[in-house]
């Protein structure tokens, strides 16, 4: 009966021990399972809050890069623009001395030329240097005679308009050297010329031998026609 006895608490025991391990699998599979189950949704959930703030750097950070570049290259190709019309009209074949100033006497290309109509008088021509463009006053131009500065005076009554000189434009006046009768007058053989009393570059033309007594010049004239001096011993 004891050996029985011992025989059934053995039995007993294993069986026991059998049930309890089977319990532990079971409780540990789960833990397991649940652990993979939620590392897998912690991985594979894009719109989780992690993922999604990791993901939308690397997703935008291509597009602001193109938007900034892009727009530093717009803003550069102003710069380019802006610069090259800065740099084209300041130096290079565009640049173009005294361009819409008021001409000075060293601006303009001179020649004369004798006319004997009006009892005779001298033809001032003027044009624009190359790559020069500038602007007669409307007004006579202040022409003078010999070392004493005898000053021409106004042939006309009202002043022309302003002309601007450039290529293919050119600028004419008349100077009548002596409008009185009889021999009185000084001989001379150049005219000093400046464009109003301030310009700084009076030129001297050489005219002839010409005697100058209460001398005359017209306003500036885009026609030659216009620019005869009447007055004094023609009329």
């Amino acid at each position: 009966m004891n050996r029985h006895l011992r025989i059934t608490v053995l039995v007993s025991a294993a069986l026991s021990a059998g049930l309890f391990m089977t319990a532990c699998q079971g409780t540990g599979n789960p833990v397991a399972q649940g652990g993979g189950s939620s590392a897998k949704a912690g991985s594979a959930d894009p719109k989780g809050s992690a993922g999604g703030s990791s993901s939308s750097p690397s997703t935008s950070s291509p597009s602001s890069s193109s938007s900034s570049s892009s727009s530093t290259s717009s803003g550069g190709g102003s710069a380019t623009s802006g610069g090259g019309g800065s740099t084209t009209s300041s130096s290079g074949a565009g640049d173009k001395t005294g361009y819409g100033q008021g001409c000075g006497a060293n601006d303009i290309s001179w020649s004369t030329r004798t006319e004997t109509q009006a009892g005779g008088y001298i033809l001032v021509i003027a044009k624009a240097k190359p790559g020069i463009t500038c602007v007669l006053p409307g007004g006579l131009p202040t022409v003078a005679f010999g070392s004493d500065g005898t000053q021409a005076k106004n042939a006309e009554q009202v002043a022309g308009d302003p002309i601007t000189l450039r290529a293919g434009v050119t600028a004419y006046a008349g100077v009548k050297p002596k409008t009185t009768k009889g021999n009185a007058g000084k001989q001379l053989s150049e005219i000093i010329l400046s464009i109003g009393n301030s310009d700084p570059n009076p030129v001297s033309l050489k005219v002839g031998t010409i005697v100058v007594d209460q001398p005359i010049v017209t306003d500036w004239h885009t026609s030659a026609s216009q620019a005869v001096p009447f007055g004094g011993t023609d009329q």
